[in-house]
């Protein structure tokens, strides 16, 4: 049984809600095992085919959680570095999750909290969210945080974020690119169920694909290997059924049969 999530299922989609608003979702043991669980759980699930990560309560995630960083304090660096770990495999799960995963953000995203929604694919916010890396004032680094927010901002942008731990808002978290999306907190659910909709458009398989080439092409310089790469890939995905149903489906003026027949804008799965 979970104790610090609640996972929420619509028509092949899942909402996965941090469950600790007493303590702002802060992170501690508990909820990264069981978050990493869930998203190796829904990943492996082919009736979900998208997966929103969400907080109850005021706030997103408001980062560690001050008695893990109390404990942390006193334990040994073997015993720091496995605990660190935990964190960095668990953002790594998300991130390479292949199902598309949304972020919904309000309230606050602070340190771990940013961490989680730079590993998701796409991130949403309500204008009120404020957002702050806020560890260099502890002592400490965003460390097993920086690939994702580095990801997201780009080494120039971070650099001012990651050294000034200063707070800043949802309209400074888009122009830098770390959100996508930025709405009323009222509409911050309907927003990301429209989102949903356009995802539920999409072949499961060509998302999936989608994915990798994201994470794998940007590592690369475009030469004659990238060149033969992407050629491979494309042809290795046109003579898949999924595909071979998108052409037809295309051309033959219907909907692909992965699109749901009872609702085709996201219904309510992120309320």
């Amino acid at each position: 049984m979970l104790q610090t999530l609640e996972v929420a299922y619509g028509p092949q989609t899942a909402v996965v809600w941090l469950a600790r608003p007493d303590v702002r979702n802060a992170l501690d043991a508990r909820l990264i095992g069981e978050l990493t669980e869930t998203f190796n759980t829904l990943a492996e699930d082919d009736n979900i085919r998208a997966i929103v990560l969400a907080g109850r309560g005021k706030v997103f995630c408001a980062g560690a959680d001050l008695n893990a960083m109390r404990q942390s304090a006193q334990a040994s660096e073997a015993d720091n570095r496995a605990d660190a770990l935990t964190l960095a495999t668990l953002l790594h799960t998300i991130y390479t999750c292949p199902k598309p995963t949304i972020a919904r953000l309000h309230g606050a995203c602070m340190a771990g909290g940013l961490g989680l929604a730079t590993a998701c694919d796409i991130a949403v916010a309500s204008r009120e969210t404020r957002f702050a890396l806020t560890e260099t004032r502890l002592g400490l680094i965003p460390s097993m945080i920086s690939p994702y927010v580095l990801r997201a901002l780009g080494p120039r942008a971070a650099s001012r974020w990651f050294l000034t731990a200063e707070t800043f808002d949802a309209a400074e978290a888009w122009r830098i690119g770390l959100v996508h999306e930025l709405c009323e907190p009222e509409d911050l659910d309907p927003q990301i169920n429209a989102m949903l909709g356009s995802l539920m458009q999409a072949s499961p398989n060509a998302l999936r694909e989608s994915k990798r080439l994201i994470h794998d092409i940007p590592q690369h310089p475009i030469d004659s290997a990238v060149l033969e790469d992407t050629a491979t890939r494309l042809a290795k995905l046109r003579a898949t059924p999924e595909a071979q149903e998108g052409i037809a489906a295309f051309l033959e003026k219907r909907r692909p049969s992965w699109i749901p027949e009872q609702d085709t804008d996201g219904g309510n799965e992120a309320e």
